[in-house]
């Protein structure tokens, strides 16, 4: 099961809104995909959604360390950045652990590694209109983010997208 939302971000508060609201609904194991833009706000949304989970420490881009962990409150977050990688190299850091462990999974640059995810996920791909807007795409499969996403439909976060 798939369903495709979408919302119009007017200023990085909202993008940060956004993730704060998706914070609520996360759980360990689920995983939760940022594509875009260079400069687009994933690394934005990525710090917004660790507050949400109750992350104390710095968040900012693993670009170059490729995997962050981060204690939050309830979970661990795994903030992964795959911007380098080839999926060869992708499919020996050893990501099912990581996909089905013990925290919440959220990977920017994700569509470098698309073989590798697992089918149920949360993605979100950010397009730069302007230099303050952002249209945020989000793609949810599976039942707990078919789930998610009409939550948010109903709280007038997202629109649904018409196939």
């Amino acid at each position: 099961m798939m369903k495709k939302y979408s919302m119009i971000s007017k200023r990085v508060e909202d993008t940060n809104e956004l993730a704060l609201l998706l914070s609520n609904y996360m759980l360990a194991g689920m995983v939760v995909t940022l594509d875009g833009d260079l400069g687009a706000g994933k690394t934005t949304f990525s710090k917004a959604l660790a507050q949400g989970l109750g992350v104390k420490a710095v968040v900012n881009s693993p670009t170059f360390t490729i995997i962050k962990e981060y204690e939050g409150q309830q979970m661990f977050l795994y903030h992964m950045d795959m911007y380098r990688m080839t999926l060869d190299e992708a499919d020996e850091l050893g990501l099912d652990d990581y996909f089905f462990g013990s925290g919440v999974c959220l990977i920017e640059w994700a569509s470098v590694i698309q073989e590798l995810l697992p089918a149920d996920r949360l993605s979100l791909y950010i397009h730069v209109l302007d230099e303050q807007q952002r249209k945020i795409d989000i793609t949810t499969t599976g039942s707990a983010f078919v789930h998610i996403g009409e939550q948010l439909k109903q709280l007038g976060a997202v629109e649904e997208d018409e196939a």
